[in-house]
């Protein structure tokens, strides 16, 4: 929902985080499958919205950095600090905005194909347009912000399951029927 048109300001999204902690925190296909068909199915809707083919190479291009984003959650931790899953997450919105900015570069003929132009894609963009730096900032706070978010609500549930796990293992039966704890007197 925080990639639709309007919902949020351009390139603060979610998806970063959503991205980065599948790969933290999913294990087997599902780390793989879960997000990039959410981001998939989002991207068709988005491409449909903007009268744009159903799927394209930006699509594509978006996917593929979308999965590097999994991949590099895969490298972290979850007993890892917060802060430090934050900056992952920062981190992995940072390449996200680095690769699209580049492919953009190379594909739209405004841009001088030198690293001067690419410079300006990655910064101030093409005149007439709102300032590249700008989506890069949103992208690079919703990356932090989403995967921290996402980062504490795992980490404030852990002890929650921590305690029930217990509370149950003191209440399990003994083969004779008989509880292994004693009740309170």
């Amino acid at each position: 929902m925080t990639r639709w048109p309007g919902v949020m300001p351009w390139n603060f999204s979610a998806a970063y985080g959503l991205a980065f902690c599948a790969g933290l925190y999913f294990s087997g296909p599902a780390r793989w499958i879960l997000p990039l068909l959410t981001l998939g199915l989002t991207d068709v809707f988005l491409n449909l919205h903007y009268g744009e083919s159903v799927i394209n190479v930006y699509s594509l291009v978006s996917l593929t950095t979308f999965s590097a984003i999994i991949w590099l959650g895969t490298k972290f931790s979850p007993r890892w600090p917060w802060i430090i899953l934050a900056l992952g997450g920062v981190a992995g919105a940072f390449v996200f905005y680095i690769v699209t900015n580049t492919i953009s570069w190379l594909a739209d003929p405004a841009y001088a194909k030198t690293f001067a132009g690419w410079l300006q894609a990655i910064t101030f963009g093409r005149p007439g347009f709102p300032a590249t730096w700008e989506f890069f900032r949103n992208t690079l706070m919703s990356g932090g912000l989403f995967t921290a978010l996402f980062s504490a609500v795992m980490k404030l549930s852990e002890p929650v399951e921590s305690k029930e796990t217990e509370s149950e293992d003191s209440e399990e039966e003994v083969p004779n029927g008989k509880p292994t704890s004693e009740p309170a007197k």
